[in-house]
């Protein structure tokens, strides 16, 4: 086992901000090569950004959620594809908690370790003598060129059961990785595709994926384990909305003193009323992000924190708070981009980034505000939910 630092959430938070200021100099490598740079991983290493949700056994942190959203934002603020990577990371490290303390202990060996992974089945399994053979193609899979491990979810098919989808995890060494990820948002997370063949994946790693959704429940073990696990992905990630939230509305205040209107009477940009308006519109959004996603945060940590069963209306809340959190800050960014002015457009703004990466992030399907708007509406409405993802 290895010895953890005693730190709380304030040089948690601390850390990571100075990590994502030195990282922020590697963002045009990242831009350009659609993934982190080695030294941005090394920056976030060393800050301990790796080890928020690894078990305190283990030399990890075990730090809650509220942290996670506030480490979330520090780093998106700089960079959005670097709040998402890591965000994405600290979702299945957590969940290798799910997986029997053996598989815990191979995982956990490797200092910072990193893990990738997916929630999608899309892979086909069947069940031989010791475990079963996967063949499949997983995408998105953010985070796979520095990762050493990935989970993969597939469906085991047979004769004489029904089929039953199963999480597993895979040394990355064992998977096929397609450099495919070419786009305008999130550019820098080198969220690409990852292939498997004829793989055999032993039975020690390989839970029922109904069973890592439901988590741990009851007050033994961990607190961090005791919650659901689509809260606690909810949770984990809404933080990089707040983030580039913030970064539009900074980077609007630090061009405002030296902007005009141009084709008007207003030399200072400042001095226009629908500069106020749109101000005002903005920081009232941002202050919307911050309330559902530490309201989400306050669902999460207050329900690990008492052990208590989880009802349906509270993991449909989650994901809607988190949806509510995704959408307004889209709003704020598209607000203070309007306010912004043609000059905008070039690259070395980076409003134009800012733009793109919340825009892929609210067409994330966990995050996706109308889907997760129209799932909290069914509970309202006396509906069942129609997925399994809560």
């Amino acid at each position: 086992m290895l010895a953890r630092d005693v730190v709380g959430q304030e040089e948690l938070v601390g850390r990571a901000g100075e990590a994502a200021r030195a990282a922020g100099a590697f963002a045009g490598w990242s831009d350009r090569h659609g993934r982190l740079a080695d030294e941005q991983i090394r920056l976030l290493a060393d800050a301990g950004v790796f080890r928020l949700r690894v078990p305190a056994r283990f030399g990890g942190y075990e730090a809650d959620t509220a942290t996670l959203v506030r480490v979330g934002a520090e780093l998106a603020a700089v960079d959005g594809s670097l709040g998402w990577t890591a965000q994405v990371y600290w979702i299945p490290t957590w969940m290798v908690g799910l997986f029997p303390e053996k598989v815990q202990e191979e995982v956990f060996s490797t200092p910072d370790v990193r893990v990738c992974g997916t929630l999608s089945p899309s892979g086909m399994a069947t069940e031989v003598e010791g475990g079963i053979v996967v063949n499949g193609r997983w995408g998105f899979i953010t985070g796979a060129h520095h990762a050493q491990w990935q989970e993969v979810i597939a469906v085991v098919v047979s004769a004489e059961a029904e089929p039953q989808p199963v999480m597993a995890l895979v040394p990355m060494s064992e998977l096929q990785v397609a450099d495919d990820w070419d786009t305008y948002g999130l550019r820098g997370t080198g969220s690409v595709s990852t292939s498997a063949t004829d793989l055999f994946i032993p039975s020690e790693r390989v839970v029922p994926l109904g069973a890592v959704l439901e988590g741990r429940t009851g007050t033994e073990g961990p607190a961090m384990y005791r919650a659901p696990l689509v809260p606690v992905a909810s949770a984990s990630s809404v933080g990089v909305a707040v983030g580039l939230a913030r970064a539009a509305r900074d980077l609007f205040g630090e061009r405002l003193p030296n902007r005009k209107i141009t084709y008007t009477g207003y030399d200072r940009q400042g001095e226009a009323p629908v500069t106020h308006l749109r101000a005002a519109r903005g920081e009232q959004l941002l202050q919307e992000v911050c309330f559902h996603a530490h309201r989400l945060a306050d669902l999460v940590d207050g329900g690990a924190a008492s052990g208590a069963v989880w009802s349906v209306a509270d993991r449909v809340a989650a994901r809607g708070m988190l949806g509510a959190a995704c959408g307004r800050a889209r709003e704020v960014v598209e607000t203070f981009a309007q306010a912004s002015g043609g000059s905008s457009v070039y690259r070395g703004v980076s409003m134009g980034q800012i733009l793109a990466d919340i825009q892929a992030v609210n067409l994330h399907a966990l995050m996706n505000p109308e889907t997760n708007a129209e799932l909290h509406g069914r509970i309202l409405c006396d509906q069942e939910p129609n997925t399994l993802y809560i």
